[in-house]
């Protein structure tokens, strides 16, 4: 059997992926993108942090997040079936376990990164700024699209032609 009459849809477009999500989305995909990048930001902060005051740390902290990174390419998806991005929560697991207290420090600056944000973020502006690069993308492609006349075309208006 024909999977668009499966669907009740004998003309109607198949949906073969769900790439382009739907309007009932929970964003929990968002969230996790949004916990990742503050957990990236913070091992990049305490890697800093480590650089200048503890050498012989930053060079442990910097192979691990290089082994993960390493790992993540060679053996494991950067996604999961479920969509949930393992890298990041992998290397504060692995932290945790080896060095208690440096993943602790990165946990504790990925909050204070996360906290300070929330108190400087303007949802309104960037609300504002998607409004306003969707309007430019159209206008500039309404521009792509406009047949302009060339200086060679005579106008109905030139006493020569």
């Amino acid at each position: 059997m024909n999977s668009r009459k499966r669907n009740g849809k004998p003309n109607g477009l198949l949906v073969v992926s769900e790439l382009g999500g739907q309007y009932e989305d929970t964003f929990n995909d968002v969230k996790l993108e949004i916990i990742n990048y503050f957990t990236f930001k913070a091992v990049r902060t305490v890697l800093e942090q480590l650089y200048e005051m503890n050498p012989p740390q930053y060079i442990w902290l910097y192979s691990k997040v290089n082994m993960i990174s390493l790992m993540n390419v060679l053996i494991y998806n950067f996604v999961s079936n479920n969509g949930e991005s393992k890298d990041w929560k992998r290397l504060l697991q692995i932290l945790v376990k080896e060095n208690q207290e440096l993943g602790e420090r990165v946990m504790i600056t990925r909050l204070s990164l996360y906290a300070r944000w929330i108190k400087k973020c303007d949802h309104g502006e960037i609300y504002k700024e998607i409004s306003e690069e969707n309007l430019k993308l159209m206008r500039d492609r309404l521009l792509e699209t406009i047949a302009w006349p060339s200086d060679d075309t005579p106008s109905s208006q030139d006493p020569k032609a």
